[in-house]
């Protein structure tokens, strides 16, 4: 499961293209990271970029992209009306996928201290990644602005993170660090009234609103104003009018979807607007979204109806948009909206992307490629999804109502296993891929045959470790099937004992390619390793399947 993170510079300077694009430029230098979108501002004089990738790939393209704007970028002739104290005057980092705020501000720390010391730039750390919880907030630490800072940065408390505690008059300084998702999010109401979409916001947002007594704020003994909390944490909201559109909406920042998801926030701000005679009819979201808040809200509303939550990504997403009416005012496309999608490279999934005559010809024709190993993926990922079928049709059968969240979760299993099976079709062929473009190395020097050996070996592994994975994958989905088989829908047990052969048979074909390209990897002691974890691997497959095809013929002689 591949890590991925975002990053959003702010580079201090909106009007000069030239400038932005000789930025922006460098970004794309860098091989694992994709451009999402540059917003720049005249008033400000600001450009937001967005980008994100892999981590490494990530904050090098962010030290390029800073290096850069240092170099272009005069801070002394700056002016704008967005706070500002350098060149990059904020570059955060975002976890998006598979990787945790805590891991992100660790790549933050890193990026910051390479900025200090290589470009010789003060830089000072903010939110998650700055451990003095005095000076984390980026407010505290730009007040004074660019202006204020050559005084500053002298204060022993002020002294920057990494980097001289020299303000730099051209560059100025920039602000390094980590913080969660942000979504900008807008709930449609069936009013046009401002006032009314403000006092539900109000209800909402974690900072709620200020006690009223006889039409007076009430004060607590210290004289601030007592306010009454909304019911959303991580919540910032407010209401207002869309002329474009003709109705008032609830305009939100969602500051941590894991603590408050887009999905609750809906939820949420219906039974509020419900409570007040306003109906919500829908939701704008307002750029990208991680995969995981769409496919998190499909099975929330699943679950909601008590229906099965093992079916596909797809699917999910479909049940996520149609619920929070995110295609109530303009068309909601998933693949323009979704962060992992629009990161997605169409030559990693080339085949899976196929139909399946034409995955049959691909497979027919003179290319070498895709062969057994890709074939045996695939073939599990058959006997995952009629696994998964079984789940499903049990957890929607008249009369098992109650027995619902069981099978569903036996879906999502198999979900999980045909997904991961799928990837690997892919995958597999890249493997053999990448062993015919190492052999394709040059060979003319010592060095050369050096690195050309190393990467053949490299790349030999490499096509091991997928159909290996194949097989672990493969025997996990049989155990679905062996599920379905015993307790599930008896009217298609049939389908889980099929379901079963092609495990076995994806794990027997994934084998002979785990065998084939470990007879020319050196490494003889991880050779015989995976060799003997395959082979149990096989053996346990066919005790299982013997298991699963008695328990099948036994219910079916059952009638």
């Amino acid at each position: 499961m591949q890590q991925i993170i975002e990053c959003v510079p702010n580079f201090s300077e909106g009007n000069d293209l030239n400038i932005i694009n000789q930025i922006t430029a460098e970004i794309e230098t860098v091989e694992g990271v994709r451009l999402l979108n540059v917003d720049p501002g005249k008033a400000t004089n600001r450009t937001v970029v967005t980008f994100a990738g892999t981590p490494e790939a990530v904050i090098e393209a962010a030290f390029r992209s800073i290096k850069k704007a240092g170099e272009l970028i005069d801070m002394s002739k700056h002016k704008g009306e967005h706070p500002r104290m350098g060149a990059t005057d904020v570059c955060p980092l975002i976890p998006l996928s598979n990787i945790s705020l805590e891991e992100t501000a660790k790549y933050a720390q890193k990026l910051a201290k390479r900025v200090g010391e290589e470009l010789q730039i003060p830089v000072y750390l903010y939110e998650a990644a700055q451990t003095d919880k005095s000076r984390n907030n980026l407010s505290i630490i730009r007040a004074g602005e660019y202006e204020g800072f050559f005084k500053k940065i002298k204060e022993p408390q002020w002294k920057p993170d990494f980097g001289p505690a020299e303000f730099d008059a051209k560059r100025g300084g920039t602000v390094i660090g980590a913080r969660d998702f942000l979504v900008a999010y807008n709930v449609n109401l069936n009013t046009t009234s401002t006032r009314r979409a403000n006092a539900i916001a109000f209800d909402v947002r974690e900072a709620g609103r200020t006690k009223i007594l006889n039409g007076e704020p009430v004060l607590d003994e210290n004289g601030e104003k007592i306010t009454i909390p909304g019911s959303l944490k991580h919540v910032k909201a407010i209401g207002w009018y869309i002329d474009e559109y003709g109705i008032a909406q609830i305009s939100m920042n969602l500051t941590n979807i894991n603590e408050t998801p887009m999905h609750i926030a809906f939820d949420e701000t219906c039974e509020k607007a419900n409570a007040r005679g306003i109906r919500v009819t829908g939701s704008e979201l307002v750029g990208l979204i991680p995969l995981k808040a769409m496919t998190d809200a499909g099975k929330y509303f699943l679950k909601k109806q008590k229906r099965s939550v093992g079916v596909s990504e797809k699917e999910l997403i479909k049940i996520a948009i149609k619920s929070l009416g995110l295609d109530e005012l303009t068309p909601f496309n998933p693949e323009e909206r979704i962060i992992e999608y629009m990161l997605q490279e169409k030559s990693e999934t080339k085949l899976i992307r196929m139909t399946l005559s034409d995955f049959a010809d691909e497979t027919a024709s003179e290319s070498p490629a895709p062969g057994g190993g890709s074939i045996s993926a695939y073939v599990g990922s058959l006997g995952a999804s009629l696994s998964t079928m079984v789940a499903n049709l049990s957890s929607h059968k008249k009369g098992w109502d109650k027995r619902w969240e069981e099978f569903s979760n036996w879906a999502e299993k198999g979900e999980f296993y045909k997904d991961q099976l799928l990837k690997l079709v892919d995958a597999d062929t890249a493997a053999f891929n990448k062993i015919m473009d190492a052999f394709g190395l040059p060979k003319s020097t010592p060095e050369e045959k050096k690195a050309r050996s190393k990467a053949i070996q490299d790349a030999t592994k490499f096509a091991i470790e997928i159909p290996f994975k194949v097989m672990e994958t493969a025997f996990e989905s049989m155990q679905v099937a062996k599920a379905m088989a015993e307790f599930g829908n008896p009217n298609s047990v049939s389908d889980a004992g099929v379901g079963a052969l092609c495990g076995r048979a994806a794990i027997r074909g994934a084998f002979m390619n785990v065998k084939i390209n470990a007879a020319s990897y050196k490494d003889k002691n991880y050779v015989e390793e995976i060799i003997e974890k395959g082979g149990k691997i096989e053996q346990e497959a066919e005790l299982l399947e013997n298991e699963i095809v008695k328990i099948v013929n036994q219910k079916i002689s059952e009638g």
